[in-house]
C-alpha cells in the first residue's frame, strides 16, 4: 500500500491530488491549515486521514513530524503555495513579499526535513514539489517579482536537495502543474484539476534517480532554469 503525504490539501491541485490517490487505494494523509473548516476534504472517500498542518509554523511542522513518528512514507508532496501579482515598481510591501517566500520557498524545505526519516523509511522514496514555470529565470517576463522569485528559489533549493538525498535513494519532482482552473489560477485557465493532477501523478510515477532534479511540467516537457 502507497502512503502519500499532501500539503495545502482542502482545495484546488491539492484536494484533486487527495481524491485521485485516495481513489487507487492509496492511504492519504492530507495536510491542511484548519481541518475544522475543510468540508469538502471531508468527503473524499478512502483512506484519508486529515491533519493540521500551517507550513510556515515550525512549531506545527514540528508537531506533525512527531504525530507521523515512525511512520513510512512513499510520497511527500509539497503542494501548499501563495500566489502574488505585485511587481517591484513602487513602494514594494516587504512583509507581503517575506510571507510570500515563507510560503512557498522555505516551507517546502522545512516539511521536507521535518519528515526525512519518514521517506527514508518509504519504499518509492519520492520527494514532489509543486511549483511554476513562473520560476523560470531564463523565461522572466518583468512582472510578479515576488512570486517568480519565490519560486525559482524553491526550484533551486529542489534541485540541490535532489544531489544531497540521492545517496538516501530519494527522488525529488520539481513540477509545473500548468495554468490550472482554481482558486489561484482563474475560471479563464486552460487546464482542469482533474487533467493537472493526472498528468502530475503521470510524472511522480515515472520519478527516479535517473531524472531526480529536473524540472518539468504535468505533460513531461523539460521547462528552462
Amino acid at each position: 500500500m502507497t502512503t502519500v503525504l499532501i500539503t495545502g490539501a482542502n482545495r484546488g491541485i491539492g484536494l484533486e491530488f487527495v481524491r485521485q490517490y485516495a481513489a487507487e487505494g492509496a492511504d492519504v494523509i492530507a495536510c491542511c491549515r484548519a481541518p475544522s473548516d475543510a468540508a469538502e476534504l471531508k468527503t473524499v472517500k478512502g483512506k484519508v486521514r486529515v491533519l493540521a498542518l500551517e507550513v510556515t509554523d515550525d512549531g506545527s511542522v514540528a508537531a506533525l513530524a512527531d504525530a507521523l513518528k515512525g511512520m513510512a512514507i512513499d510520497i511527500l508532496i509539497n503542494n501548499a503555495g501563495l500566489g502574488s501579482r505585485e511587481s517591484a515598481r513602487g513602494r514594494i510591501d516587504s512583509a507581503a513579499w517575506l510571507k510570500l517566500f515563507a510560503v512557498n520557498s522555505v516551507a517546502p524545505v522545512a516539511v521536507s526535513a521535518a519528515l526525512l526519516e519518514n521517506l527514508k523509511a518509504g519504499k518509492d522514496k519520492k520527494l514532489v514539489t509543486i511549483t511554476s514555470q513562473l520560476g523560470s529565470i531564463a523565461n522572466h517576463d518583468g512582472g510578479a517579482f515576488p512570486y517568480h522569485a519565490s519560486k525559482a528559489a524553491v526550484n533551486s533549493f529542489m534541485h540541490g536537495l535532489s544531489r544531497s538525498l540521492a545517496g538516501d535513494g530519494i527522488a525529488v519532482g520539481i513540477f509545473h502543474p500548468g495554468w490550472v482552473k482554481t482558486d489561484m489560477g482563474g475560471q479563464s485557465a486552460p487546464v482542469t484539476p482533474e487533467q493537472s493532477v493526472a498528468g502530475l501523478r503521470a510524472r511522480i510515477a515515472e520519478l527516479s534517480l535517473d531524472n531526480t532534479g529536473s524540472f518539468r511540467d504535468f505533460s513531461g516537457k523539460t521547462l528552462p532554469w
